[in-house]
Order: structure tokens, then sequence, then C-alpha cells
């Protein structure tokens, strides 16, 4: 009976993966997904294809290596496939998805917006700052003041939860997330156990207000390629005057995790 079905769209250097890298990551995407069912359960993966072997094989390098490791943690059998007719399902799937993807009617990569965020906690200051960009390339801009002391890995997710709620107040349903804090990313996307129990409470907001978009995607990249809200974050300590447009900066005087209502307030800066 089947109980769970897993789809991804294959982004950018994703699509030239090999084909067998391509099964490989899928799996590991479905463990991500399935992390429960995998800790709870033996697996059985039915495959024609040599995915046993180049998990084991003590010379893959670079993605694979990674993957490898992270799958270690199940119990993963593989058995051959047989019956062409275990394999409707799977097929349907893919079929129905590259027809779902190019159609029209459902949100291609151009409808969907992104959103870069960046937090820092210093002694200068903690702060956040996001950058919310629409499919024809508009940037809205945002710079956000804590007042209360929080963690670099509490104020990255302050400031992710304040896009995600940015975005769902413009009523944005699909929305690529960009963040370069590790710990964040592979929480929200399952690969890592949330332990801390701040991070614990964050992680349930995440979940909470995701499910106000159709389709949210959390991305880590490099924190040299999220410098526009790097340096937004760091503007409680950084005057307007090399801004050139006008950045919206928000104030939040609580945790998003405490049980009190935030009263924000916006200040408009205009820079000269």
């Amino acid at each position: 009976m089947p109980i769970y079905f897993v789809s991804k769209v294959l982004q950018q250097s994703e699509v030239n993966y090999p084909p067998i890298e391509k099964l490989v990551y899928v799996l590991t995407h479905t463990a991500r997904r399935l992390r429960r069912y995998f800790l709870a359960h033996s697996i059985l993966v039915m495959t024609d294809q040599p995915i046993k072997h180049i998990l084991r094989n003590p010379e893959s390098s670079g993605r694979l290596a990674k993957w490898a490791i992270q799958l270690g943690e199940y119990e993963i059998n593989f058995s051959p496939r047989q019956a062409v007719k275990g394999q409707i399902l799977a097929d349907f799937l893919l079929e129905t998805t590259e027809k779902v993807d190019h159609s029209p009617n459902v949100t291609a990569s151009n409808h969907v917006w992104e959103l870069h965020t960046d937090g820092t906690s210093s002694e200068e200051g903690v702060g956040a700052g996001l950058v919310l960009t629409s499919p024809e390339g508009e940037e809205h801009t945002y710079a956000l003041r804590f007042y209360f002391y929080a963690s670099n890995n509490e104020t990255e997710y302050e400031a992710l939860l304040s896009g995600l709620r940015i975005a769902s107040e413009m009523g944005i349903k699909h929305l690529r997330a960009y963040v370069d804090s590790q710990i964040v990313a592979q929480q929200v996307n399952g690969a890592f156990e949330a332990k801390d129990a701040s991070m614990k409470q964050y992680l349930q907001l995440v979940e909470k207000i995701s499910k106000h978009f159709e389709s949210l995607e959390v991305v880590q990249i490099p924190r040299n390629k999220n410098k526009k809200a790097d340096v937004l974050s760091k503007l409680t300590t950084l005057t307007f005057d090399h801004l050139h447009k006008k950045v919206l900066v928000e104030v939040l005087k609580d945790k998003s995790v405490d049980e009190n209502i935030v009263v924000a307030t916006v200040e408009e800066k205009e820079s000269c």
C-alpha cells in the first residue's frame, strides 16, 4: 500500500549530474524527507542500477562520498528489480512531474520568488538582512534590528522567519529561500536533527509558516554569494550613505519563539 511519495525537480547544476549520481541523490533526498520512516524501519530499495556498489566504493569522493555518509545511518538494503509493474508508480510520478513543471498554469522557474537572508550577532549589535527578489528581478530589501540577545543560529532563523512572513503577507505562493547557515538549511530540510530546545522551537515555526506556500525550498549557499543580505544584517553599525535605494528597517522587540506578541515598527531610511 503506497503511503508516501517524494518528488523533486532538479535545479541548476543538479540537472548535469551523471545518471547514477542522480539516482543516489534521489535516494538521499528521499531519506531526508522521510527520515522518521528510514530511522524506524529497514528500507528495501528495488533497483536495476548499481547504487549499492557506488555507495560502498571506498574510492568514491565528492558528492557521492557525502551522500554515502548520510545514508550510512540508515538500514538500507538493495534488491534487483524484477517485476516491471513494481516501477509503475515511480515512472508515473516522474512523467507527471515533467508535465507539471512545463505546464504554463503551474509554477515554473520564472514564477518563483527568491529570498536571501542572513543574520548577525556581535558586540556591536544583533540583526538580520533580507533581500526578496520577484520573478521579474525587482528587489525588496529589509534590515531588521533586534532588541534582544540572540545567538548566530537564532538570528539566522529569525531572518528566515521574517522573510517567510513578509513573503506570505505579500501573497507569494512559490518561494526559494537562500541561507548561508548550514545548521538552518540542514535542519529545515531534515538532514540535521534539532536537538537544542530553542532550535526545535524555531524549526516548528518554520514548518508552520511553510504551510502558507504551495512550494518552498530552502537552499544553503556560500557566504560570498549572500553579500547583499550580509551587508543589510550589519546595518545596526553602518550608516545608510552607501545605499542607493530605500531600505525598510524593522525593529523586533521579542524573539519569534517567545509567547509575547511581537510589536514591530518600520522606519523608512532614504539615502541621499
